[in-house]
């Protein structure tokens, strides 16, 4: 089914979603908030740029966006997907808990903010161009990976401050060069085979998504970002 978003504002677009069984096909979207927020079983495709909190809660849907989206995309998610075929604000991922979110371009500061793992929930973030500052800021767990298409691969798709706070979960980083500069709550080395190998699954659906090559994703020299277990916030605190 088709809905135009046209003028609607986001209380009568979402209310339109609601009322219809199935997938749904949103034409026109010009900034509306909070689509798709707590739904599950159903895909819905955007044609334009949704506004912020795309997804939030997210409890099993697939989002599909033929466009850009703005900020807190995925927010508190608990499990489904969101695929962007373009850039996606600021805080993306923020407090994730489950599922998948794929984006084609880039994305602002503070994506995988606080992002976490228990049990057999996992989240997973693929940017597939460059990611702000404060990616994966306090991160608690999940995959974060950054691909950096479109960037030589002798630059750090990244900006500053990647990782404070961290104590869980992983960043992967497609680049030949060692990231620098980072905080003290991380150890970076670069990735071995067997890592690689462990996110192909993703990669590959990533390229299936997007049409990229996965191979050369797969060719592509990588870096680990983890968390340091020796005492991981000592920065974060005045000495006594």
């Amino acid at each position: 089914m088709k809905v135009s978003a046209g003028n609607l504002n986001f209380k009568e677009l979402n209310a339109k979603i609601r009322q219809t069984t199935g997938d749904v096909r949103v034409e026109a979207c010009y900034g509306q908030r909070y689509i798709g927020n707590g739904l599950s079983g159903r895909t819905i495709t955007i044609d334009g740029t949704p506004g912020n909190a795309l997804g939030a809660y997210l409890d099993g849907a697939t989002l599909i966006v033929n466009g850009n989206a703005q900020d807190a995309v995925g927010d508190t998610m608990n499990s489904g997907k969101i695929i962007i075929h373009g850039n996606a604000g600021d805080t993306l991922g923020y407090g994730m808990r489950g599922g998948m979110v794929q984006i084609k371009g880039n994305v602002g500061y503070r994506a995988g903010i606080h992002m976490k793992q228990y049990q057999d929930k996992m989240p997973v973030v693929v940017v597939g161009g460059r990611a702000g500052s404060f990616l994966g800021e306090y991160l608690a767990g999940g995959l974060i990976i950054v691909l950096g298409l479109g960037v030589s691969e002798d630059q750090i798709p990244i900006d500053d401050f990647t990782g404070t706070g961290m104590h869980g979960g992983s960043i992967y980083i497609r680049t030949r060069v060692e990231p620098k500069n980072l905080p003290q709550q991380v150890v970076v080395s670069k990735a071995a085979k067997e890592e690689i190998q462990e996110l192909a699954v993703y990669l590959r659906e990533f390229a299936d998504n997007f049409g990229v090559n996965v191979q050369d994703l797969l060719d592509s020299t990588y870096y680990s970002l983890k968390p340091n277990a020796r005492n991981p916030y000592k920065q974060l605190y005045t000495a006594n």
